[in-house]
């Protein structure tokens, strides 16, 4: 058996099954494209689902892939175990309904023992119990010797969710042990004490199984095979785990070295190296494939990733931010193989360093936090944090519960960890409810995703917007129907449609579907799971059949007005990236009639200079008139043409470029304007954030940008007519009003600095004593907080041993303030606990330090019942 590095060992399987006439296919992104049971892709066959379920058709019937992948349902055993880990990679090959058993287990044997050469006295097999059919191959078209062939029960050798598809499946396993394994007991045996390691499972999908709990032969069965890259490396390798392959290995060891550590002295601190080398790979391919921290689903995943690594960097004792050294790691070691990270290098280290520094702020935070809910257990003479504070510690301040009861436990106090675990599953049964649940490999029960996959829809709408064609299938009520008739909503596909289908940030289209007798409204147009073109309608008038001939028109104006802002978007991205730089990319857009919203990654807010500089060069590119043209061409060649593009289907033989001169190139599926100048004006709206990295820029174009002009027009000479000046002096006129504001603010605070001055005496003459300390209480009105402050300080600088509290009606709101000398602090006064009582009967809240403390309330007429309430406080905590 020979030493192979991981990324030789990637190759060496996808080269192989080329060989075998398979279509090499590049990873899919994490994020699902078109899977709502899926938050992100969890194995290798997950984005492969439709071509399994029928309701899309691959690309070729032979498909092998090394797909990276993301669990994190075992987060808590990652870096403590030898093979869990958040971020992996999955070998496959797949057949949809081509070959079967006969050849795949041949081939793997073949792969197993002649490329990797491992040797056959280290190698067992299992298959299902009742599988007698693989069995035979296995004995016939391999060399196996068959007393290593175990036959296993369902739990273990078969593979079913639900109703479905499933099947038997036979797995390859590595012998780490010596002498030879007699039984199935020995093995299963030797397997939970991992001695035996599972490193490939051949999927077998041969039955659907029905609701009715009966295994019904499919007619083309499908091989479904996985195997785990690290898993094979390990034993490639000959390492304990899967954090000593070569490149992962790379990864930890640079993690060492920042923080001075060594691996394998210390179980404590190999556990923090091997977290953060493996969450340094997850979020790394997180944020190249568009994840963004957040507080929910995705980019809670990512959030809790980077935030759980920079924790047990703190753990190692790294002081400062250090992720992105560990990612340039992460880059060296799988940027060939995968080309995004390269690709957004500097995008996926800004991103962490932002995060890695939000959290080194909110880490502080919820200390503070924490040490108050130990004030109040003590105080309370508990010893229980509950679960709902722990929880809201770790969702909302990124606080780890670790973290938590660590600190708890330096005070002999613990955590109700079970009323935390119900936090976390009500949390994740609200992300499951968001996102939608199915059968992993149950067939979508959506009645658009039913329609025969073979019938023919096709979109002409480039050059037509008005187009005859016959009806091939009616939906109405969920059910497939044969006619539809006035009043009725419905859904009609055709062979050919002008009607563009919602795609890639443009709105479908609206119009009409008639012919002699008939017409419907198309509110709306869509395309389903295998690409069929949907028009949406209410009838009109008249009746419509199956294979009936209908002529379908756009609305031209509004098409016209998309377009507008369809070709303005693609002039605002090269804008973007030559007013800020080549790091801008696409984040999302939205296109309609009205405006359009373009999102883009940076990392600041966009200057009012640079979006005059972007509006002006947008407007420049329109009124130079170029020429928009159209290309198809291969992947490989809009590639090398420089054409911009998120490259989704990688497989499409040709795409659709789109030129607006030698301004822009971009792959674009979308309807355009044959003319730059054909857009008119474009005007930005407005430019926000909309999430860490992301901006968004609103704008509009043509008719609805002259109109937009025309309301500030009107706007700016309404203004002048109120200010009585000419709009040329506008500005100045403003500027002058707000001085003067400005000053009359400035004499008001002064004469109420005065009044309340001049109260000073009479309040300091009001003083009462307590138990030794001197109390003074006293009711103001219209004080804001500044001046009740400094009022506050005036009288407490006066006094000895006592106290000061303060209320002032301002409107419908209060003020409230307590401030104490500090031999009256030493003596158990604590202003803290006396504006909390004062503030809840003034109805509010609020607290502070034991000599100073501040609150707000909302009811004025208990002002005078919550200032007598000082007396008894005062009393309940001044020591004898």
């Amino acid at each position: 058996m020979k030493y192979m590095g991981l990324n030789e060992l990637r190759e060496s399987y996808l080269k192989f099954f080329e060989s075998k006439n398979h279509l090499r296919l590049e990873s899919f992104p994490l994020v699902p494209k078109e899977d709502k049971s899926l938050l992100l892709i969890n194995a290798g066959m997950a984005p492969l689902k439709p071509y399994f379920t029928g309701l899309k058709t691959p690309p070729s019937k032979r498909i092998t892939t090394c797909q990276k992948c993301i669990r994190t349902g075992d987060i808590d055993n990652v870096g403590k175990t030898s093979r869990h880990a958040t971020f992996f990679e999955m070998l496959g090959n797949f057949s949809f309904g081509d070959y079967f058993k006969g050849e795949i287990i041949p081939w793997s044997w073949e792969f197993v023992t002649k490329v990797l050469d491992i040797p056959k006295d280290k190698l067992y097999v299992t298959i299902y119990l009742e599988d007698d059919e693989a069995f035979d191959i296995w004995v016939n078209k391999t060399d196996v010797d068959p007393s290593r062939i175990f036959r296993l029960g369902k739990e273990d050798n078969f593979w079913e969710i639900g109703q479905g598809p499933c099947g038997p499946c036979s797995e390859i396993h590595f012998d780490r042990g010596e002498g030879e394994i007699k039984t199935a007991e020995d093995f299963i045996k030797a397997s939970e004490s991992d001695r035996v390691v599972e490193f490939w499972n051949l999927v077998f999908t041969q039955f659907d199984k029905d609701e009715n709990g009966v295994y019904n032969r499919l007619e083309h069965p499908n091989i479904d095979t996985g195997m785990g890259l690290e898993r094979i490396a390990t034993i490639m390798q000959g390492t304990k785990n899967i954090f000593e392959v070569d490149t992962i290995k790379d990864i930890l060891d640079e993690t060492a070295r920042i923080a001075d550590v060594s691996y394998g002295k210390d179980e404590k601190t190999d556990v923090s190296l091997r977290i953060i080398a493996d969450h340094a790979k997850s979020v790394s391919f997180l944020i190249a494939d568009g994840v963004l921290p957040s507080n929910e689903g995705r980019g809670y995943v990512l959030r809790r990733l980077l935030r759980r690594a920079a924790r047990h960097g703190r753990l190692l004792g790294i002081k400062r931010t250090f992720i992105n050294d560990i990612v340039e790691k992460v880059m060296a070691n799988y940027g060939n193989a995968y080309k995004e990270l390269v690709e957004k290098k500097d995008y996926i280290n800004k991103v962490i360093l932002l995060e890695e520094e939000r959290f080194n702020e909110t880490i502080d935070s919820g200390i503070d936090i924490l040490k108050g809910y130990i004030e109040e257990i003590e105080e309370q003479d508990k010893s229980i944090l509950a679960g709902d504070k722990a929880f809201k510690l770790y969702d909302t301040y990124g606080f780890p519960l670790e973290l938590t009861e660590e600190i708890l436990n330096e005070k002999g106090l613990v955590v109700d960890t079970e009323g935390f675990n119900k936090e976390m599953e009500l949390q994740r049964k609200r992300a499951r409810e968001a996102r939608g649940e199915s059968n992993y490999m149950g067939n979508d029960s959506n009645i658009l995703n039913k329609i025969d996959t073979d019938l023919n829809s096709k979109f002409v709408g480039y050059k037509n917007i008005s187009f005859s064609s016959k009806v091939s299938c009616l939906i109405k009520d969920d059910e497939f129907v044969s006619t539809l008739k006035a009043g009725e909503k419905g859904i009609i596909v055709v062979e050919n449609t002008p009607f563009y289908a919602e795609m890639g940030g443009q709105v479908g289209d609206k119009g009409i579907i008639e012919k002699d007798g008939f017409k419907a409204e198309v509110y709306d147009c869509k395309k389903n799971i295998s690409g069929k073109i949907i028009h949406f309608v209410n009838i009109t008038y008249g009746e419509l059949s199956i294979n009936e001939e209908v002529t379908l028109t756009v609305d031209g104006k509004r098409r016209a007005a998309i377009c507008k802002n369809h070709t303005a978007t693609h002039l605002l991205h090269e804008a973007l990236r030559e007013v800020l730089g080549e790091h801008v990319s696409q984040s999302g857009s939205y296109v309609d009639g009205d405006r359009l919203r373009f999102d883009f990654t940076h990392f600041k807010g966009v200057t009012l200079e640079e979006i005059k500089e972007i509006e002006s060069l947008v407007n420049d590119k329109i009124m130079e008139a170029f020429d928009v043209n159209t290309e198809e061409m291969s992947i490989e060649e809009a590639k090398s043409s420089g054409a911009i593009a998120l490259f989704d289907d990688k497989y499409k033989e040709n795409v659709r470029v789109v030129s607006v001169g030698d301004f822009s190139r971009e792959l674009c599926g979308g309807t355009h304007v044959r003319n730059s100048g054909q857009i008119g004006l474009f005007k930005i709206l407005s430019e926000s954030g909309v999430a860490a990295g992301i901006r968004r820029i609103e704008a509009v174009t043509g008719f609805n940008a002259i109109h937009y002009v025309e309301e500030k027009e009107s706007l700016i000479k309404e203004s002048s007519l109120i200010l009585k000046c000419s709009e040329k002096d506008l500005i100045n006129r403003l500027h002058n009003s707000v001085q003067e504001l400005k000053e009359k603010d400035r004499e008001i605070s002064e004469l109420k600095s005065k009044l309340v001055q001049g109260a000073e005496d009479e309040i300091l003459n009001s003083s009462i004593d307590i138990l030794g300390i001197k109390v003074i209480r006293a009711q103001l009105k219209d004080v804001d907080t500044d001046a009740l402050r400094d009022l506050g300080d005036s009288i407490r600088n006066k006094i000895e041993n006592g106290v000061v509290v303060l209320s002032s009606v301002v409107g419908d709101k209060v003020n409230l303030l307590a401030m104490a000398t500090k031999d009256a602090v030493s003596k158990g006064v604590h202003c803290g606990k006396i504006i909390k009582e004062v503030a809840t009967i003034a109805g509010g809240g609020g607290g502070g330090r034991p000599d100073m403390a501040q609150a707000g309330g909302k009811k004025p007429e208990k002002v005078e019942e919550a200032l007598a309430s000082v007396e008894e406080t005062l009393k309940s905590m001044i020591k004898a």
